[in-house]
């Protein structure tokens, strides 16, 4: 029997901005931008690269120390006096922790509401389905989907309420979002890299079956800066779906859906390419798998996943 895993852990990143014309391209200079996650990874390069265009940056993630030295990053790379940077700890992973966060940013910043909300804060610990519990499986979605949830939720009530004054994971709610948050003129965006090589990345792989590394194995990854570099160019451009490298536009193309278009005859060629490349891609993966069944099998022996549980009935005697 094959066993199912996890074969990659993907960060997704949503991206709320208001206001935003599609009509020209979205510049962040003095805005107001806020990027959870953004003491470390590619909330911190990102927080970097918009505060180096001129944006007002808060940044909100958990642990104080790092937010104190990304805080001191952001001051270096400052554009003027008037730049408004702070940093906020809180934790994100409900939805009044998420809507406390959001209001202290905007009280910080004399009321204003976020022009544009980078979502980046999460974390993964890939592991094999057979092997996983009922907690294991919900901190999954709570490091992995509620955690962006809870923080689009405050954000999209905040923005909606600001303009008019006074059933899926990530995609399929960024999708939503998307059509619904167009009667408040905001636009949504989210990105799904791969492999970026950020602290996260390193604890991660503790816990990353053997053969999602050899599957990995060719994925050359992106570094924390070029994956915001690549994130903002696609907010700049307006595209829905954002993608950083070719890997990641070939299953962007031909995955699509009903998704806007970044480029119809770019997003042409892509689908094509895909529809080739990715079908063999997609044999040499499983013949990879099926290549590992008898270690993944002495592996679960090992782990006693085939002796019977407590709780399981013994057999007839």
């Amino acid at each position: 029997m094959l066993a199912l895993t996890f074969l990659a852990a993907i960060v997704g990143v949503f991206t709320l901005l208001y206001a935003y014309s599609f009509t020209k391209k979205w510049d962040p200079r003095a805005k107001h931008c806020y990027v959870t996650g953004g003491s470390a990874g590619l909330g911190l390069y990102l927080a970097i690269l918009l505060t180096k265009k001129g944006a007002d940056v808060s940044i909100v993630a958990r642990n104080e120390e790092r937010l104190q030295s990304a805080l001191e990053q952001l001051e270096s790379v400052r554009q003027t006096p008037n730049q408004i940077l702070k940093a906020y700890s809180f934790p994100l992973d409900d939805a009044e922790s998420s809507a406390s966060a959001l209001e202290a940013v905007c009280s910080g910043n004399g009321g204003r509401c976020p022009d544009a909300v980078f979502l980046c804060a999460g974390a993964s610990r890939p592991g094999f389905f057979v092997e996983e519990d009922e907690s294991s499986l919900r901190r999954g979605m709570d490091n992995g989907y509620w955690v962006q949830a809870w923080s689009a939720l405050a954000a999209a009530k905040r923005m909606a309420r600001s303009k008019f004054s006074a059933k899926h994971a990530l995609r399929g709610l960024a999708e939503t979002l998307r059509s619904e948050l167009l009667l408040y003129t905001v636009s949504v965006h989210i990105f799904f890299p791969g492999t970026i090589y950020s602290p996260g990345y390193i604890e991660e792989n503790k816990t990353k079956p053997k053969i999602t590394l050899k599957i990995e194995e060719s994925d050359e990854g992106m570094q924390p800066d070029a994956a915001a570099q690549a994130l903002l160019q696609g907010v700049e451009q307006g595209y829905f779906h954002i993608s950083g490298d070719l890997l990641g536009n070939l299953f962007r193309s031909t995955t699509r859906g009903a998704s806007p278009h970044n480029n119809v005859l770019v997003d042409i060629i892509f689908n094509f390419v895909g529809w080739i490349g990715l079908t063999l891609w997609r044999r040499g993966v499983d013949a990879s798998i099926m290549g590992h069944r008898s270690e993944h099998e002495g592996y679960l022996a090992r782990q006693g996943f085939f002796e019977p549980r407590n709780s399981e009935p013994s057999e007839q005697r």
